[in-house]
């Protein structure tokens, strides 16, 4: 370790530089969104920032790392922000070893401190048609019941939504077919409300596309509705139709999940239908569903109501 206060802002400056050249190959040679490029600057610099002095990326030890993530954690980070973080070491590692700057990957074996797992949140079935039960009362609004329709029918992702095209539904089968993460295409059902709501919206829809627009959903402008439109118009729905919660896409993959899986108990065909790779990020439902069971036990069984602790009886 040098204890030239020069040479160390030189080495210091060295390792931001190598930074700065990793985010250029991802941006560059990788073709990273400028929002992914950004997240790993900001972890980087962190740990720039955090590196003893006088140390540049050959020198940096396990248990350098191990002290970096035992301070994050005491600073507030919670588990998957620092999983995040340690990813982004990993793969700056691994363009380092690329160019012949290092030798080893210190960050390779670490792993994060597990974070408890939010559950998500859903609506229960009143709620849902409550909201989409709601007249439309202009063109814009008969579009935002389509998508909502199509959004609890469906159990689709945002992206997946907007990237939906004329031509994608499959009236007679009652389905389409959905381009998910990664890629990977699967066949989804259409329900028959989700169907009507989308024939209100076709019906108007031409007066909003521009010529040749091959979208199933666009904006004013005639051109493919955004994601951002879409969250935004959700919330503008909730708050107009006098929602008791924040209405946002995911609320409705969310309660599509967890309504089919409370009626039908079948996980499996639940994730299939949401295009899990995984089952164990399915599974994540049969919490919310226990979660809402045992709220019913709570409330219906003798044993298990609260007492009024004026008199001892049940409350």
């Amino acid at each position: 370790m040098t204890s030239d206060p020069a040479a160390s802002d030189t080495l210091a400056n060295d390792n931001l530089a190598k930074v700065e050249q990793f985010l250029t190959y991802l941006a560059n040679e990788r073709g990273h969104s400028p929002r992914t490029v950004e997240n790993y600057g900001r972890d980087l610099r962190r740990l720039v920032a955090a590196l003893p002095i006088g140390r540049g990326w050959d020198r940096l030890t396990h248990h350098d790392l191990r002290q970096h993530i035992a301070r994050l954690s005491r600073e507030g980070l919670n588990g998957r922000s620092i999983a995040r973080h340690l990813s982004s070491v990993r793969r700056f590692y691994r363009y380092l070893n690329r160019e012949g700057e290092v030798m080893s990957n210190p960050a390779a074996d670490l792993r994060a401190p597990k974070s408890s797992r939010r559950l998500p949140v859903a609506m229960d079935v009143d709620q849902s048609s409550q909201l989409l039960d709601a007249p439309a009362d202009d063109p814009l609004e008969c579009r935002d019941r389509a998508i909502m329709e199509l959004l609890y029918s469906s159990g689709l992702r945002l992206a997946e939504l907007v990237s939906l095209n004329l031509n994608t539904i499959d009236r007679r089968n009652g389905d389409m077919k959905v381009v998910g993460k990664g890629q990977k295409e699967r066949i989804v059902p259409v329900g028959r409300q989700a169907l009507a709501a989308l024939d209100e919206w076709l019906m108007v829809r031409s007066q909003m596309a521009a010529e040749g627009e091959p979208a199933l959903f666009v904006s004013r402008n005639g051109q493919r509705l955004s994601a951002r439109s879409v969250q935004a118009r959700l919330q503008r729905w909730g708050m107009a139709k006098g929602a008791s919660q924040r209405i946002h896409p995911h609320l409705f993959r969310h309660s599509f999940a967890s309504h089919l899986l409370e009626s039908s108990g079948d996980l499996r065909a639940v994730q299939e239908l949401l295009g899990h790779a995984d089952i164990a990020t399915t599974q994540v439902y049969t919490h919310l569903d226990f979660q809402h069971l045992a709220d019913v036990y709570d409330r219906a069984h003798p044993r298990a109501r609260r007492r009024n602790p004026k008199d001892g009886s049940p409350g």
